[in-house]
């Protein structure tokens, strides 16, 4: 049997990386997807690859920095497929860097409200949901970088990301007795589009150097990304609630 039969999930982020390749696992796997991005078109377009493939998804184009979008989210979930039971959070970005006395205090809000405060309001609208069908999951994709590693001019990304291991400390508290779970993700370098080794202009030594700094010397596919997330979205993590999955390569405990 599917592993995520019967399930209704959002997945933000939807169009790239992980966001793509958890989509196509969790429709492969049987969930019915409500796909939420900022590019209409990029999400139409795998709305209807996965109808294609025998799978349901539906589209809600939007910012995940508005609370707005995210309750539109959940009214999709529960018009289009009667309830929600899994959420994946993953939408993101590196945003402002550089150094601490050099970040605007527009960059440094802009990344906290992409990161953090998009996984606040869609936990705020996701968990009234999740509590009426006797529970979910909610997963949330954080970084080693802020829980592990320090790098220097992203203290914007590292902070936002560190945040949410806080959140899900207190979401786990707060509903584990209704049934719900809430846990994090957190990547080490993945071969995504918004990876430094992919940027325009990107010299070979660069990708070599991040490929370095991991016990595996190399970077994470986005689909193994994508069976992490299935395992904690499934009945496979069921007493596993307030963690951070570290899905690194080893780069965090490596010194080589």
């Amino acid at each position: 049997m599917s592993r995520l039969q019967n399930k209704v999930a959002i997945i933000t982020g939807a169009t790239s990386g992980i966001g793509l390749a958890a989509a196509r696992l969790f429709a492969h796997e049987g969930a019915s997807l409500i796909l939420s991005g900022r590019r209409e078109d990029a999400l139409g377009a795998l709305s209807e690859e996965i109808r294609e493939a025998g799978g349901k998804a539906f589209a809600v184009a939007g910012d995940v920095k508005s609370s707005d979008h995210a309750k539109a989210c959940v009214d999709a979930a529960i018009d289009q497929f009667g309830g929600l039971d899994i959420a994946f959070n993953n939408a993101g970005a590196s945003g402002a860097s550089g150094s601490i006395t050099d970040i605007s205090e527009d960059g440094w809000r802009d990344t906290i409200d992409t990161n953090l405060t998009s996984a606040f309001l869609g936990a705020k609208h996701q968990v009234p949901a999740m509590l009426e069908r006797g529970g979910g999951s909610l997963i949330f994709t954080s970084s080693f970088v802020g829980n592990t590693v320090g790098f220097p001019g992203m203290a914007a990304y590292a902070a936002s990301k560190a945040g949410l291991i806080g959140l899900v400390q207190v979401l786990a508290a707060e509903f584990g007795q209704g049934g719900v779970r809430a846990n994090v993700l957190s990547p080490g370098g993945v071969d995504t589009p918004s990876n430094a080794a992919n940027a325009p202009g990107a010299a070979p030594e660069t990708r070599a150097f991040i490929e370095g700094l991991h016990a595996m010397k190399r970077l994470g596919k986005p689909e193994e990304l994508a069976e992490a997330a299935l395992y904690l979205a499934s009945d496979a993590s069921s007493f596993m609630t307030g963690a951070s999955l570290l899905v690194d390569g080893g780069v965090s405990i490596t010194r080589t």
